[in-house]
């Protein structure tokens, strides 16, 4: 059976590739978009609720417009609705916001109106380079806030602290609120390394099983649930117990997460 997760089909449109797959009206390649300004809601259904959300600049593969929702596919391959409007042309991004947060000026000063706010992640192009600010398609930012696509993070859980103190959001993929695979998805993508969007889908796809001494990086896995180790006894996990994404002792996190009912550690996994 299929994932409806993954499956860019709804019943009346389905992406051409499932032709003779999945039951469909029409059968569609789909038109390139892009994520506007704002953090995005991808949802189960038209107005349902949050799975996921997109960041700006990010592509997805729009198969449907209707009703003021589109119907798409994000570039970690999960599918669902976004509001119509929030989307725009694809602009090639140069650069990534590499800090917690950032804001796009209306000129080249800090004192002027700020015209977004831009969460860790979100793609620009950049157009033109001032003095202490790069010129992009949503505003001036500062220089020092941005990173180019060529020159990604190397260290995961660099990317992970740089979330230290975000509250958490079911469904969150921004510093502006975040869960435990929301998490891992932008630490492990500003890294250029693929990550599906939901835990147990990590669980399967992400690093090798490993026993032994912990290590910076390695993924521990619960039923539905995941952090990362910063160190060989800290884990940096966003979860409902704190609200927020917190540093934990992983010996602590073991037993609070079992004594709570959710069990042991699936896996511990090496990328």
């Amino acid at each position: 059976m299929s994932d409806r997760r993954l499956t860019p089909a709804n019943g009346r449109v389905a992406a051409m590739h499932l032709a003779g797959q999945v039951a469909a009206e029409r059968y569609v390649q789909g038109a390139p978009a892009m994520v506007g300004a704002s953090v995005v809601d991808l949802c189960a259904s038209p107005g349902g609720p949050r799975d996921r959300q997109i960041l700006p600049g990010a592509a997805v593969t729009v198969f449907e417009d209707r009703d003021g929702w589109s119907f798409v596919q994000a570039a970690d391959g999960y599918v669902g609705y976004v509001v119509s409007d929030q989307l725009t042309d694809v602009i090639v991004p140069s650069h990534f916001v590499a800090t917690a947060a950032t804001h796009a000026y209306a000129a080249d000063d800090f004192k002027s109106p700020d015209l977004h706010g831009l969460p860790f992640g979100a793609r620009v192009a950049v157009r033109d380079e001032r003095r202490r600010f790069f010129e992009t398609n949503l505003g001036f930012i500062p220089k020092s806030h941005l990173r180019a696509l060529d020159r990604p993070f190397s260290d995961p859980a660099t990317a992970a602290q740089l979330h230290f103190g975000v509250p958490y959001l079911w469904g969150g993929n921004s510093t502006r609120g975040i869960d435990c695979s929301g998490l891992i998805a932008a630490s492990l993508g500003t890294c250029n390394i693929p990550c599906p969007a939901d835990s147990d889908m990590q669980c399967a796809q992400l690093g090798k099983v490993v026993e032994g001494e912990h290590q910076r990086g390695d993924l521990v896995f619960w039923q539905g649930h995941v952090g990362m180790l910063v160190d060989a006894e800290t884990l940096i996990h966003a979860n409902a117990h704190h609200m927020a994404t917190v540093y934990e002792p992983i010996e602590r996190a073991v037993l609070r997460i079992a004594a709570q009912g959710d069990g042991p550690v699936l896996a511990r996994k090496r990328l």
